[in-house]
C-alpha cells in the first residue's frame, strides 16, 4: 500500500495536481475537505470536536486503506489546528500496516498563491478564498507548523503546470507499477 501524501500551502494547486496524478495512475483521491466539509456542517473549524473527529476520520481512512491494501492519493494543508505530529503518526500506521507513505511537497511562491487564491474555483469549493483573510490568518499563526518529513518529490506548481508536475510525481514514485 502506498500513501502520496500531498502537501502545501494553500492555493498551492494540492487538489489540482492530486486530480492528475489520480487521472495519470487510476489511484483513488482523499481530499481533506472531504472530511473537512463534511465536519463543518455540525462544528466550527478548529473547535475541539472538529479536530479530534477530522484526525480520527482521516487516520480511519489511512488503516482501513492499509488492512485492504489499497493506495490512494491524500491532499494535506499543514496548519495549526493538526496535531504537529501527525504525518509522523500517520507514516507509523501506515508502515504498521506493510505500506508505505511518499511524501510530496508542492510549492509556489507568495505571489502566485496571492493570485490563485480568490480564484471563482476556490470559493465554489468552499476553501480558504479571501486574500484578507489568508493574510490574517498567516500573521496570526494559523499556518505555523513543523517541517513534515522530508519530501521524496518537490514541484513549484507556480512554474510547473498540473499535469506535468503529476508526471513528474508518478515518475519519480514509480506509480505506474500501481495503477490499476
Amino acid at each position: 500500500m502506498r500513501l502520496v501524501f500531498l502537501h502545501g500551502p494553500a492555493a498551492s494547486g494540492k487538489l489540482t495536481v492530486a486530480k492528475e496524478l489520480a487521472a495519470l495512475t487510476g489511484l483513488p483521491l482523499f481530499h481533506n475537505h472531504l472530511v473537512v466539509d463534511a465536519l463543518l456542517a455540525v462544528f466550527p473549524f478548529g473547535s475541539p470536536g472538529f479536530v479530534a473527529l477530522r484526525e480520527r476520520m482521516w487516520l480511519d481512512v489511512f488503516a482501513a486503506a492499509a488492512d485492504e491494501d489499497r493506495s490512494l492519493i491524500f491532499t494535506f494543508h499543514p496548519e495549526a489546528s493538526v496535531a504537529p505530529d501527525f504525518p509522523q503518526r500517520v507514516a507509523a500506521l501506515v508502515a504498521g500496516a506493510g505500506g508505505r507513505v511518499d511524501f510530496v511537497a508542492l510549492t509556489c511562491s507568495s505571489a502566485i498563491v496571492a493570485a490563485r487564491v480568490e480564484a471563482p474555483s476556490r470559493q465554489a469549493s468552499g476553501k480558504l478564498s479571501s486574500l484578507a483573510l489568508l493574510r490574517d490568518l498567516e500573521a496570526a499563526g494559523a499556518f505555523a507548523y513543523p517541517p513534515l518529513p522530508p519530501a521524496a518529490v518537490t514541484v513549484d506548481t507556480g512554474t510547473v503546470a498540473p499535469r506535468a508536475a503529476a508526471e513528474r510525481i508518478a515518475d519519480a514514485l514509480g506509480l505506474d507499477a500501481l495503477a490499476p
